[in-house]
């Protein structure tokens, strides 16, 4: 693996572990994380419009360009509304 590789998975890894902080430091991010991800889940722009409404509404501030970690994150966010739409 080159070392530019290595620091950007670092850098990945740093990002969310900021992220999961700030989740159990305030545990209502999650259910609003989820209910944003559940509204938007099934739009194109999926991605875009989960990280706009999560940016505006709980201390989760995700740029415009998203870095590996934001795109991580909202993949396991779309991930778990589907499955929550999954068992209804």
């Amino acid at each position: 693996m080159l070392n530019a590789d290595i620091i950007n998975k670092e850098r990945a890894i740093n990002e969310l572990t900021l992220v999961i902080r700030k989740i159990f430091s305030e545990p209502e991010i999650c259910a609003i994380a989820l209910k944003i991800a559940a509204k938007h889940v099934n739009e194109t722009n999926a991605h875009v419009l989960i990280a706009e409404e999560l940016s505006s509404t709980t201390n989760v501030k995700i740029p415009v360009e998203h870095s590996e970690a934001d795109t991580l994150f909202l993949d396991l966010l779309i991930d778990m509304a589907k499955d929550a739409n999954a068992l209804y």
